[in-house]
């Protein structure tokens, strides 16, 4: 069986790659500058780690000062924009220490093996030195907390130290409140903003997606306090809440802009492993081709005796097979299989083979498999090893049967299938609806973040001196945890957002050029 990872991540061509992000971004000062009905200069800016500046997998200082919000406020300051303060990490590692002894890991960096294949490591190269206990002091414009769902930004107690060092509460929240019992948009209230930005509403429905749809759609749950951390945000939940954040940011007479959500399923996490990624040419999957196709015969026999033929597995010997997973939309047929496979296997090893196989299928075109499990396809479960050992299997025979995606179905947790996906769309349509409406109810800018960004997945966004794409590591737009933008990325978020407040408020801002931004960092470039 396969004993190696598949190395999909070295099948990847590097493209330009950039170090840590350049700051210097040469402005035409020629022009003249204003902020036409918008008043730049206490400007405040909530939302969640696309705020924050969070990238690789981490929050750190580059990070931070290449956010689009930073950038947002270096650019008002040409039209009367005050100071801008963020809570910024103490490093650039991304750890975090959470003050008990547990810390949040390392960033990504890209890293090589010993044949040069690129592929996302943990930084070693640093401790970090960020704790949460040593709160900071004084008021931040950029109130971005990485995790924060649309309800976090009014529910007080959410930056609470001892609650977030029980998983009760926001860590990186909990490095700036003004108090334990406050709320992110109290202190934003508490600055007397007088134009503000809003991106809120990703986690609401990515931490769903991310999972593989481990997570629980809350459509008609209204009270978000029942809520799981992979769940599906209630539309009308959304709506209330956001439209509370709006109103109470405008009721002293700030002006703003708002951003739609894009599209969470075409973002690298779920582009970048294909759903059929075992190659016969893997002389540690190929060589065993014909002995599971000749195991599998039997079950695929079982599975048209039952009516059910479409879930038949078999692998290729001339090109790429997909993965055998876990559906868990597909009817249970467990107690089935086991009578129908009993006669030629026994009791035991059917009821083995039926409890495994009962929700089993291959991938197909319309599955996602997340990025982590490019890590874990081939691999065996070890968890499933040690049960079927349990069951009375030798070690041999039961590595034999616990090979994720291969002789192990994939689990829930690494696909997204087609009617998971449907759930993300159909609250994401109904999130931006209320974004939108919300918007111009209130005589505030919009941006369609959801528009430029599909761009940048499909055809990739020009700019001067190149195209930004959503191709993993190459593409310039992600980080290398496949969700977050670069500092590229943050620069083209800040140009559009920069055209909706002109079309707005007529003011006259100048542009930043996304190429002056940098992408992803080697191994060797963290300082």
């Amino acid at each position: 069986m396969i004993k190696k990872n598949i190395k999909y991540f070295a099948l990847l061509a590097l493209g330009l790659v950039a170090c840590e992000p350049e700051f210097d971004n040469p402005i035409d000062e020629s022009g003249v500058y204003a902020s036409g009905e918008a008043d730049f200069s206490t400007y405040v800016a909530l939302g969640n780690s696309l705020t924050a500046g969070y990238a690789d997998g981490a929050l750190y200082i580059t990070g931070q000062e290449n956010s689009y919000p930073n950038i947002l406020a270096q650019q008002f300051e040409f039209a009367g924009g005050g100071e801008f303060t963020q809570p910024l990490m103490d490093d650039n590692t991304g750890g975090l220490l959470l003050g008990n002894g547990n810390a949040l890991p390392n960033r990504f960096v890209l890293a090589f093996d010993a044949q040069g294949n690129p592929s996302p490591a943990r930084y070693t190269g640093a401790t970090p030195t960020t704790d949460i206990t040593n709160r900071l002091t004084g008021s931040f414009n950029n109130l971005g907390a990485p995790g924060a769902k649309s309800f976090h930004l009014v529910a007080e107690g959410y930056g609470n130290v001892a609650a977030a060092q029980a998983g009760l509460a926001n860590p990186y929240y909990a490095r700036f409140a003004s108090a334990d019992n406050a709320s992110i948009l109290g202190d934003a209230l508490a600055q007397s903003p007088t134009f503000f930005s809003l991106w809120i509403g990703n986690n609401d429905i990515l931490s769903y997606a991310t999972s593989g749809g481990v997570g629980v759609n809350q459509l008609g749950n209204l009270n978000p306090a029942t809520y799981g951390g992979n769940d599906i945000t209630d539309p009308n939940v959304f709506a209330n809440v956001y439209n509370t954040i709006v109103t109470s940011l405008v009721a002293s007479g700030a002006k703003g802009v708002v951003l739609s959500l894009p599209d969470v399923t075409s973002i690298p996490y779920f582009t970048t492993v294909p759903f059929a990624p075992l190659s016969p040419l893997n002389p540690s999957f190929g060589p065993q081709i014909p002995t599971l196709n000749a195991t599998y015969a039997g079950l695929n026999q079982a599975f048209a005796f039952l009516g059910v033929p479409e879930r038949s597995i078999q692998f290729s010997t001339t090109g790429a097979s997909a993965v055998v997973i876990k559906d868990e939309s597909l009817a249970d047929i467990s107690a089935q299989l086991t009578q129908v496979l009993t006669p030629t296997f026994g009791a035991a090893q059917a009821a083995i083979f039926g409890a495994q196989y009962g929700q089993a299928r291959q991938a197909n075109a319309n599955d996602l498999l997340v990025l982590p499990s490019s890590s874990v396809i081939g691999q065996l479960n070890t968890d499933r090893l040690q049960e079927l050992i349990g069951f009375g299997l030798t070690q041999e025979q039961a590595g034999q049967l616990a090979v994720n995606g291969v002789t192990f179905p994939l689990e829930d947790q690494y696909v997204l299938t087609a009617a998971e996906q449907a759930e993300v769309s159909a609250a994401r349509t109904a999130f931006n609806a209320s974004i939108r409406g919300i918007a111009e109810a209130n005589g505030l800018a919009f941006y369609d973040a959801a528009a430029d960004l599909a761009v940048v997945a499909s055809t990739g966004l020009p700019f001067d001196g190149g195209v930004i794409t959503s191709q993993f590591v190459s593409g310039g737009g992600f980080s290398l945890d496949g969700v977050h933008p670069t500092p590229r990325g943050h620069a083209v978020v800040a140009n559009g957002i920069i055209k909706a407040i002109e079309n707005t408020y007529g003011a006259s801002l100048p542009m930043v050029n996304p190429g002056n931004y940098g992408t992803i960092t080697l191994n060797n470039d963290v300082n």
